[in-house]
C-alpha cells in the first residue's frame, strides 16, 4: 500500500536511538523527509546519514525539547513539519517515596515536552488545512506497576491529551492520535535480555530469548513475539498518511496482546 507520504515532513522527537531512530527509518522509506531530532547533534546526524546512505532524506535537528528553550530550538530547526511524532520519553527507576521533584521532571520529559512541539508547531498545520499528532505512550497505562508510579502516571496523561487536543484542532484538518507499545527489541532491550540470560545460563540467542520474553514473565503475550522499532513505525507511518483519515483521538495499542484488556 502507498501511503503517499512523500514529500511530507516529520519530525520525530528522540529519535537518534531506539524506537525512534526505527520510526525514522521506517518513515524515510515511504517517502518522507525526516527530522531525526537528539539532544545532541552529533547522534542524531549518524542516524540521518545511515538513512541517506539508504539513499531517502533525512536531516539532523538538535535541542533539548526539556525545555521551553530547547523546544523552541528545535522548532525553529526544523520549520514547517506536516507529521509530529512525540516519541520522545523515558522510564526512570522510582517509587511512591519519590521526591516530587522526579514526578516533576518526568512529567518535563514525558509529557511537557510533547507539550511544547505541540505549541510551536500545530499552529503551521492549520494554517495548511493539514497535519498530524502522534503521541507515544505504552501498554503500561492498563497495567501499571507499583514501581515507577511516576512513570506511568506520565504515560497515561498522553493518552488523555490526545483526546484533548483532537477536539482543540477540530475541523482543522489535523488529526491527533496515541500509539501504546509493548515491550520492544530494541538494542537496549536485546542487551538485557541476553545479560539475564548468561547469569542463569540459559541460550543466548535472540530467537530463544525472544520466545523466552514473550512466553513468560510480566510482557508474555499470545502473539509469541517481541516487536522490532520497525514494526511500530508501520503504525505511526499509516496513521500519518491519509489512508488514516477517519481515525482521530484513538489511542492505538500495539503489544501482541500484552494487555490483555478490551478498553
Amino acid at each position: 500500500m502507498d501511503l503517499e507520504l512523500s514529500g511530507k515532513r516529520i519530525l520525530i522527537t528522540g529519535s537518534y536511538r531506539g524506537t525512534g531512530a526505527g520510526l525514522a527509518r521506517v518513515m524515510a522509506r515511504e517517502g518522507a523527509t525526516v527530522w531525526v531530532h537528539g539532544f545532541e547533534l552529533a547522534p542524531a546526524e549518524a542516524v540521518a546519514q545511515s538513512i541517506r546512505d539508504e539513499g531517502f532524506e533525512a536531516h539532523a535537528v538538535e535541542g533539548d525539547i526539556r525545555t521551553d528553550e530547547g523546544a523552541a530550538k528545535v522548532a525553529s530547526g526544523v520549520g514547517e513539519i506536516d507529521v509530529l511524532v512525540n516519541n520522545y520519553g523515558v522510564a526512570e527507576g522510582g517509587t511512591w517515596e519519590s521526591p516530587t521533584a522526579d514526578w516533576i521532571d518526568i512529567y518535563q520529559k514525558n509529557v511537557l515536552s510533547g507539550v511544547r512541539l505541540v505549541q510551536a508547531l500545530t499552529p503551521g498545520m492549520k494554517e495548511r488545512g493539514w497535519g498530524r499528532v502522534i503521541f507515544l505512550s505504552t501498554v503500561g497505562y492498563v497495567r501499571p506497576n507499583s514501581k515507577m508510579p511516576h512513570y506511568y502516571a506520565s504515560k497515561t496523561a498522553l493518552i488523555n491529551m490526545t483526546v484533548s487536543l483532537a477536539k482543540e484542532l477540530a475541523n482543522t484538518g489535523i488529526t491527533v492520535n496515541c500509539v501504546s507499545p509493548g515491550i520492544i527489541a530494541t538494542a537496549e532491550i536485546r542487551e538485557m535480555f541476553r545479560q539475564r540470560a548468561e547469569k542463569r545460563g540459559e541460550p543466548t540467542d535472540w530467537p530463544s530469548l525472544e520466545k523466552k520474553g514473550a512466553s513468560e514473565g510480566p510482557m508474555a503475550n499470545p502473539a509469541g513475539i517481541i516487536g522490532d522499532p520497525e514494526d511500530i513505525g508501520h503504525l505511526i507511518a499509516f496513521l500519518a498518511s491519509d489512508r488514516a483519515r477517519y481515525i482521530n483521538a484513538a489511542n492505538l495499542r500495539i503489544d501482541g496482546g500484552t494487555a490483555d484488556s478490551i478498553q
